[in-house]
């Protein structure tokens, strides 16, 4: 069976992808798509994680807090990919290849964007979404144990020492993708839940990840500070790209508001992401840096 969804089309697709839960992937791929939409694309929302559905909650949250208060806040084209049944391994794929396939062949030609989160484990819909992917974002929290989601650091040289099983995957991902249609997919690891203080620790975390990215082959982009605003966001399904007043949040924003939108508008402009309707260019400004900036980090308002 083939690995890939068919090959011609038009969307772009943007998978989130980690193999450790809570590094902000539902996050980012919510704040991704209301951004996107606000700037006038067409996008549809995929999520492959059947059991857990954070971005389908997120969603719906989002559809509730609009009936509830009466806001017309944007909502993408929806889908969840239905997990695969039985016994036997190879017919349990081909139900899941099937019903993914489905649903890219409904969309494929009718959006700009397709935004595509995945389970925190490596399935078959995960390696699926990876080698589906144009765009592959990888968010990670800033510590050596989500480093090791990368690969393997020598503590004290921080020297890398070996790709980890995730790192394989998304290599072999990304060549399944090139020799199927010739594409290149753009691998970028982003930096989520940056602390206030700049530390020794948070330096050498940098520098492992400047060697990671070398070896590995990826750019690196800043995300989203440690701000108690973002796990705000969820419960109502509201996004920093929303508008900042008590009635859309339930209560009076904060500086906290306006530094998580710059945030995520800084990540987006990084990403680099076409123009809708495959025009030249990109949507938000020229890509990131294939390194990360071993500066200090924005200051939190919380």
């Amino acid at each position: 069976m083939s690995m890939h969804a068919p090959a011609a089309k038009s969307a772009h697709v943007i998978v989130l992808g980690n193999e450790k839960g809570g590094s902000g992937k539902s996050t980012t791929a919510m704040h991704l798509v209301v951004a996107l939409i606000k700037s006038g694309s067409r996008v549809a929302s995929v999520d492959t994680d059947a059991r857990q559905r954070s971005l389908t909650r997120y969603i719906e949250n989002r559809a509730r807090w609009a009936r509830r208060s009466g806001l017309d806040l944007e909502l993408p084209a929806h889908y969840v990919v239905k997990l695969g049944d039985g016994e036997v391994v190879r017919e349990i794929e081909a139900q899941e290849f099937t019903a993914y396939v489905d649903i890219i062949l409904k969309i494929e030609r009718e959006f700009d964007f397709v935004v595509v989160d995945t389970p925190a484990s490596d399935s078959y819909l995960m390696r699926l979404s990876h080698s589906m992917a144009d765009t592959l974002i990888t968010p990670i929290n800033d510590s050596f144990v989500d480093l090791d989601v990368l690969g393997r650091v020598d503590p004290e040289s921080l020297a890398v020492i070996g790709p980890s099983h995730y790192a394989e995957l998304v290599r072999a991902a990304i060549e399944e993708r090139k020799r199927v249609d010739g594409k290149v997919t753009d691998w970028v690891v982003v930096r989520n839940r940056i602390a206030s203080l700049f530390t020794r620790n948070q330096r050498n975390v940098i520098k492992g990840l400047q060697q990671l990215a070398t070896a590995l082959d990826f750019r690196v982009a800043d995300g989203i500070s440690e701000r108690v605003i973002f796990r705000e966001f969820f419960p109502v399904g509201l996004t920093a790209f929303d508008t900042f007043d008590k009635r859309t949040f339930g209560i009076e924003p904060t500086m906290s508001h306006i530094a998580a939108r710059n945030e995520i508008r800084e990540l987006i402009g990084c990403l680099g992401l076409p123009k809708a309707g495959g025009q030249g260019g990109n949507a938000a400004g020229p890509p990131a840096a294939t390194t990360p900036k071993a500066a200090e980090p924005r200051a939190v308002m919380n």
